[in-house]
């Protein structure tokens, strides 16, 4: 409550949580979030993968229709193979080059929190680009006709059968995106998250607790959800690409030209094409992720500290 704002007495730092925890939890944390938002991102890749404008609700009637209430959940091997690699990564080498940063001091300024996000956001998507081009193909799978379906049995099989079938270069395909994207999402998210916890906390608008995690994480998940989509859109177009049938060409070359392509062919709207579910996805990952994560290192400090 307020007032009431407990200074954590100065410990010898034998208590304090080893590096390896920051890892799990973020892993976890991502899952834990990840598990309610499954849907929403099986809806916004089929938005993204087919040109006409069919809305959510529609697509949401379909996949029922096609694929049964298992078809909202197609592809979940790989999205929890993603947080545990991606998620795993990104938060937790935010966590550690932040501590590193701020050491003696109180806070980092913003920039830094920006530049810690890029740094941890590219590293991740660079390493976890494979799981990420399995993922959305997974995903995009039911869009096809039967005869064109690629049919992977989990994600072990989709890397395997990748490399197999068209060359382990493949596995990184829409690499330029995918850390594009990767590096925009963990500046704004979690050095938004950051800054708009510190600058709640220092304006009195809120104290340490849940309320101030939910109101930083959608402040954050907002933010993260406008500047990426048009990002994510030229990830999912290109990832889940197949070369024209007369010309042989592939239709999208790099981000750029995508980012010039798409709205030319189909409006500048196009870029925030599936705000409704990308958001329900980011915006509701983003809050869940974070609040997750404070409680699992709530309780991660509580267990180091009786030690």
């Amino acid at each position: 409550g307020r007032g009431k704002k407990k200074k954590m007495p100065a410990t010898a730092p034998a208590s304090a949580p080893p590096m390896w925890t920051k890892f799990v939890i973020s892993g976890f944390a991502g899952v834990s979030g990840w598990m309610f938002v499954h849907p929403f991102d099986v809806l916004k890749v089929r938005m993204q993968v087919n040109k006409s404008k069919v809305g959510a609700l529609a697509t949401l009637m379909n996949i029922h229709k096609q694929e049964g209430i298992t078809g909202l959940y197609s592809g979940l091997s790989a999205a929890v193979t993603r947080q545990l690699t991606y998620t795993t990564l990104r938060l937790g080498l935010y966590d550690v080059i932040r501590d590193k940063l701020s050491e003696g001091r109180s806070d980092i300024p913003f920039y830094l929190k920006l530049g810690t996000g890029l740094a941890a956001g590219a590293t991740a998507a660079t390493i976890c680009c494979p799981v990420e081009v399995s993922l959305v193909r997974m995903q995009a799978d039911g869009n096809r006709p039967l005869a064109d379906r690629r049919n992977y049995k989990h994600i072990f099989d989709a890397m395997m059968r990748v490399t197999a079938e068209e060359g382990i270069t493949t596995l990184w395909r829409g690499v330029v995106p995918t850390v594009f994207r990767g590096a925009v999402v963990s500046t704004t998210q979690l050095a938004t998250y950051d800054q708009a916890k510190s600058m709640l906390k220092s304006f009195n608008i809120l104290n340490e607790g849940v309320g101030l995690h939910l109101a930083s994480s959608l402040i954050s998940g907002f933010v993260y959800c406008f500047t990426s989509l048009p990002l994510d859109i030229c990830k999912t177009r290109m990832q889940d690409q197949k070369p024209d049938v007369k010309t042989g060409k592939l239709p999208y070359t790099s981000v750029f030209q995508a980012l010039y392509k798409i709205p030319q062919q189909e409006g500048i709207f196009a870029l925030w094409k599936g705000f409704g579910p990308y958001f329900a996805r980011g915006g509701g990952h983003t809050v869940g992720m974070f609040i997750f994560a404070e409680q699992y290192k709530t309780i991660v400090k509580n267990f180091y500290a009786s030690k």
